[in-house]
């Protein structure tokens, strides 16, 4: 065994052990605690279940939010963390280092080195879940920053072409910024882009199950693709991928793919196409991963 990760998430704690192969050969899963010390006490349980499987091996945790890299303090909407030293204490806790990383870094970094970017040079990752962010990938690292906001596209401005040719709403975001791109763009922000524009309510899954038969669904969905191809055709002139991945729920949408690029396409400057999309191969080892090969490389290794 090479390595370990633990997918840290609102709902449960997967802790997952690869092989030199980098495949999954053991996991182990709890329920997540609702309280700050027993869900430090719970990853250090985790940390132990690997240690008991292989000791010594690099541990890494990827969980939503951030951590500030000035104070070390938590920021994140799904874990009772916010304002908590997360990751020192859980290295305290277990007894051991650890890797913390970005859930969607480290689904970045996965599909970079073992999914649908392998072999690019330079790769984009679009998580479009609850929420949006996202991670880049160059010559097989992270884009490097100070504060380790890179990637959190959900809080980019809504294009203002778009909202205006619609007339869509400027929501408050849950950063508390107004007219942030997660607020119509992520699962959430579909269904009140649905509402907003037919009076009435569908769920992201009914909207793109339906828009074969539904004609306010296939509007409103060709409306979303507008707001994600300006998105991404930000990120594209500012980072210029080989290529892009998408991922979450919203991700698996049938005909996604083809809708997207063709939006793309009328973003496009003439004569220039949209950059290579394809979808997230890693599936559940993706987060746990990316974190385990983060820790990996972080000890000096390679794959």
């Amino acid at each position: 065994m090479i390595a370990a990760g633990i997918d840290l998430g609102g709902t449960k704690i997967e802790a997952q052990v690869f092989d030199s192969g980098w495949n999954r050969v053991d996991s182990h899963r709890i329920p997540t605690p609702m309280a700050y010390d027993a869900l430090v006490a719970a990853m250090a349980t985790q940390i132990h279940w690997i240690d008991q499987r292989a000791q010594g091996l690099p541990i890494g945790i990827a969980a939503a939010g951030l951590i500030n890299p000035v104070t070390g303090l938590a920021l994140t909407a799904n874990l009772p963390a916010t304002g908590h030293p997360f990751p020192a204490d859980i290295a305290i806790a277990a007894g051991r280092p650890i890797t913390y990383v970005n859930d969607c870094r480290a689904q970045a970094l996965s599909e970079a080195f073992f999914g649908a970017a392998r072999g690019f040079r330079s790769a984009l990752s679009l998580n479009l879940g609850t929420g949006l962010a996202g991670g880049i990938v160059v010559d097989g690292k992270l884009l490097p920053g100070p504060t380790g906001l890179g990637g959190e596209f959900g809080h980019f401005a809504l294009p203002a072409n778009v909202v205006s040719a619609h007339n869509l709403p400027i929501l408050r975001c849950g950063c508390g910024r107004m007219g942030c791109t997660e607020t119509l763009i992520a699962g959430p922000g579909l269904a009140r882009l649905y509402t907003h524009l037919t009076g009435r309510d569908a769920s992201p899954e009914a909207i793109s199950r339906n828009r074969a038969t539904d004609p306010d669904a296939q509007r409103v969905w060709m409306v979303w693709c507008e707001l994600l191809a300006e998105m991404i055709h930000t990120l594209c002139y500012t980072v210029d991928p080989e290529c892009i991945v998408l991922a979450g729920g919203l991700s698996r949408a049938p005909g996604l793919i083809v809708d997207l690029g063709e939006a793309l396409q009328r973003a496009q400057l003439p004569g220039y196409g949209p950059p290579l999309i394809r979808l997230a191969e890693g599936g559940d080892t993706t987060g746990a991963r990316g974190a385990a090969y983060a820790a990996y490389s972080a000890g000096g290794g390679s794959v």
